[in-house]
């Protein structure tokens, strides 16, 4: 598994492109994205849990119910989510995309984000569309990916190689996502594309199974956003064999989209709202893999942690404490646990209970970018990775006049 450039258009028969059209006030800001493929692509998705859904999300979901699409357009600045004509302008968006590219309305995944119950006006959109179309590049991802950020900092983007049945093929993909992240589903806008041959079927069971390790290990604030959505589109450029079930070539595939989807959830985690420092949770020892993502997924969350860790104080009674109200069968007696970071490794708990340890080599750990909470919940076999970032006061100041 290489990774390469190219990100979301690094599959052949890709294009993309990002473009101010209006919606948000800061010119210097892009807010439409279009990806386009040559072919017809096998189309898969997962969407947020949230029972206030962006009105986008039900029409994709209409679009794709045959299992397939051709193109992606989304706009940041606007959810487009409690609107009464919300579905009318998620229809539109999908029409203006047939009228510029000739991709059929009904093929085409459509996306917003931003703001939650402020009227979209399609007029910017419309506007933008030539520009939109005629920059769609082989060359031109990046401009998507900056175009559907919000309060993200830096512009999220992989791609990697892999080979199935003899034949090189691709896989890249674009995030956006800072805030208003929180497991249930995918909590964020990703959009990933494939030139590997898999039937639709195949494709929806590989992101379903998954988002299930990925992107709902995945924290920064707690709250499930009301347009949350991954797709998936496999044009089958490649020329592989369509995957039709599972084996060796899905094994690979699964390989394929796992480094995207990790890699991706690290970014958002690392870029979370005000966020100094990117956390990954390990537990490991676990009798069972639900166990295991329990805790993880508890102790990423916890706010007292995430507060520790901006502080870069070794308070590693909020690990226990986030276990043992996590509802995960647990022997307390046997939990231990570890903070690592580049600057080493430092044991701070065992069997359930503190040990000796050098302050001052805890905090200069903990006072790198990147840090390792790892816990030992026992000698059981099984492990799970969660992801997140620390509490700080800009995440205050930034949700503080998000709207105004």
């Amino acid at each position: 598994m290489n990774i390469i450039q190219g990100g979301v258009c690094a599959a052949t028969g890709f294009k993309a492109n990002g473009v101010h059209c209006g919606i948000r006030k800061n010119h210097s800001k892009k807010d439409l994205a279009l990806i386009v493929s040559e072919k017809k692509a096998a189309a898969a998705a997962v969407y947020t849990t949230n029972l206030v859904k962006g009105a986008p999300l039900l029409v994709t979901k209409r679009n794709i119910a045959d299992g397939f699409a051709q193109a992606v357009i989304c706009n940041s600045g606007n959810a487009n989510t409690c609107n009464a004509n919300g579905i009318e302008i998620a229809e539109a968006m999908c029409d203006l995309v047939e009228k510029q590219v000739g991709v059929a309305a009904s093929d085409v995944v459509v996306a917003s984000t931003g703001v939650i119950g402020q009227p979209l006006d399609i007029t910017p959109i419309a506007g933008g569309m030539d520009a939109l179309a005629e920059g769609l590049s082989a060359e031109n991802g990046s401009a998507a990916a900056q175009a559907i950020m919000t309060t993200d900092t830096v512009p999220k983007e992989i791609a990697v190689e892999f080979t199935v049945g003899g034949k090189v093929c691709r896989m890249g993909g674009i995030a956006k996502g800072s805030g208003m992240i929180h497991p249930n589903m995918a909590t964020m806008l990703v959009f990933i594309t494939t030139d590997c041959a898999i039937a639709p079927a195949m494709l929806q069971k590989a992101l379903s199974k998954d988002i299930t390790k990925t992107f709902n290990m995945l924290s920064v604030d707690g709250d499930t956003s009301t347009n949350d959505m991954v797709t998936v589109l496999a044009n089958g450029m490649a020329g592989n064999e369509e995957i039709t079930a599972e084996g060796e070539d899905f094994t690979v595939f699964m390989q394929a989209l796992n480094t995207i989807t990790v890699s991706l959830c690290r970014m958002i985690a690392g870029d979370g709202e005000g966020a100094t420092k990117l956390l990954e949770c390990i537990a490991t020892g676990a009798d069972d893999e639900e166990t295991a993502k329990i805790c993880a997924k508890s102790v990423i969350c916890s706010s007292l942690l995430k507060a520790a860790m901006f502080g870069a104080d070794a308070n590693w009674g909020r690990v226990l404490c986030a276990i043992g109200y996590s509802g995960a069968k647990v022997d307390v007696s046997k939990i231990g646990v570890k903070f690592r970071s580049a600057k080493g490794e430092i044991t701070v708990c065992e069997n359930g209970a503190g040990v000796p340890f050098s302050e001052e080599i805890a905090k200069e750990i903990l006072l790198e970018k990147e840090i390792d909470i790892l816990i030992s919940l026992g000698d059981g076999a099984y492990g799970a990775s969660a992801w997140g970032c620390d509490l700080t006061y800009d995440y205050v100041k930034i949700n503080g006049d998000y709207r105004t």
